[in-house]
């Protein structure tokens, strides 16, 4: 039965690069996969986007190419990524770049572009799913909009031989389906098969964390070696069955229990995990340790798409202004809680315009506030206030309150930090899958 290996090479847009040279020089895969792009991410690239036409793509982009380019082409292997964000084009003009420096030659990519739907969601009325109002509510402080594309793009660019294809938004496990759908020659209404390959995409997308990264919890899951962690493999067979692996040698671990949390990882409902191309069910799958470092994972499926597509809407909500300040020694939390008063009561007495605002104790309460144990004091203790406002002026202002702290709060404080910021939000909505029309472009080198 004909074995396809994929290689995981990112897990989001700041991820290690030195586990995907380790991919393609020793992992004898087919495929490499760079999952880059965040929910948020997106509309971040956006607002790039819109002061200068040629930026927007994800800024690892040339670092990454430069690193895996040349022996993947060498190799055989084939690079598909999202790291266009919302410039693929872009992207892929900076990746044919890397190639002419490289030496490259016979490369062709494809630049996969159709998920941005602004112009499709302004005009039409379209209600917010997390939050209350629709999206014509918010008028110009819309910036992005982007809708979750499929694998079908990415399948059309590997049939047109792309041998790198970069895309926007597309749903994460599409970069991983799409190879399995090209090489078995899979229809994209075999719904059974479809949801296999949604759960090979799901396993495959946050890299590290199937090979013991995030799973790590000492004393309770030791993993080894993690500074070394390897990224992983899936060896998916034509039935469209998964073998999770890493390269031999390389640090952590795949078991059966760091792919049960993968398995379960994000998912509202592991019976009908929605996705652009299918609705995957992965209630029946089984798990098992097939030899160290080797778990096979069987019995997922399928059932029709629901013809709808998640968008990420961008939008501007509002700004923030924080400021830290840091105490030690005997005392600090008194000194560091004494502080957070002084902060609140010169917000009221100044009038500062804030629709939430927190004081937060790091290191003791900032994580579960009121309900955190609070006993013998630590030895080291970092304020913070953080407050939302309407506009950067008011932003300033609270941040300026905790520098003051420096000569006009408690004594030994140390280490101020303050900033003000816009805060670019992200709420979704869904659109009829035929408003959002995808293209390819091909580039030689």
């Amino acid at each position: 039965m004909k074995t396809i290996r994929i290689g995981s090479g990112a897990g989001y847009s700041g991820d290690r690069i030195e586990p995907a040279i380790e991919l393609v020089e020793k992992g004898d895969i087919q495929y490499l996969g760079f999952e880059c792009l965040a929910e948020r991410t997106i509309a971040l690239a956006q607002h790039q986007k819109m002061m200068d036409p040629s930026a927007g793509y994800d800024p690892f982009l040339e670092q990454r190419m430069h690193a895996v380019l040349a022996i993947c082409k060498a190799r055989g292997i084939k690079i598909i990524t999202n790291m266009g964000a919302a410039n693929p084009v872009a992207a892929a003009e900076k990746t044919a770049d890397v190639a002419k420096q490289l030496g490259i030659k016979g490369l062709r990519i494809a630049a996969v572009t159709g998920d941005d739907v602004l112009d499709v969601c302004r005009r039409g009325d379209f209600p917010f799913l997390e939050i209350d109002g629709r999206v014509q509510d918010l008028g110009a402080r819309v910036i992005s909009a982007n809708a979750y594309l499929g694998a079908g793009p990415i399948v059309q660019a590997l049939a047109g031989g792309a041998d790198v294809v970069i895309t926007g938004r597309v749903g994460d496990p599409a970069l991983f389906m799409a190879p399995l759908i090209h090489e078995f020659g899979w229809a994209m209404d075999d719904w059974e098969r479809l949801g296999k390959a949604a759960l090979v995409g799901h396993l495959l997308e946050c890299a590290g964390q199937i090979t013991g990264g995030y799973f790590a919890d000492p004393g309770y899951k030791n993993i080894k070696n993690l500074a070394r962690l390897g990224f992983p493999i899936g060896e998916v067979s034509e039935d469209g069955n998964v073998v999770i692996t890493k390269v031999a040698g390389s640090g952590g671990a795949v078991t059966e229990a760091t792919c049960k949390e993968q398995l379960l990882y994000e998912v509202h409902d592991p019976a009908e995990y929605i996705q652009p191309d299918v609705v995957a069910d992965f209630s029946q799958v089984t798990v098992t340790q097939a030899g160290p470092d080797r778990v096979r994972m069987q019995g997922g499926g399928g059932k029709p798409k629901t013809g709808k597509l998640k968008v990420s809407i961008g939008y501007l909500d509002s700004y923030i202004g924080e400021g830290q300040i840091s105490y030690a020694g005997p005392g600090a939390l008194e000194r560091a809680s004494l502080a957070l008063e002084i902060v609140r009561e010169r917000l009221e007495i100044t009038g500062a315009k804030t629709s939430e605002v927190r004081f937060d104790l790091i290191g003791v309460n900032s994580l579960h506030g009121a309900a955190s144990p609070i006993g013998g004091g630590p030895y080291e203790v970092r304020a913070r206030v953080a407050g939302r406002t309407e506009s950067l002026d008011e932003a300033v202002r609270i941040s300026n309150e905790v520098e003051s702290l420096y000569t006009n709060g408690p004594a030994g404080g140390g280490g101020a930090f303050k900033s003000a910021r816009e805060v670019i939000a992200v709420a979704s909505v869904l659109l009829p899958q035929e408003l959002a029309n995808s293209a390819i472009q091909f580039l030689e080198v």
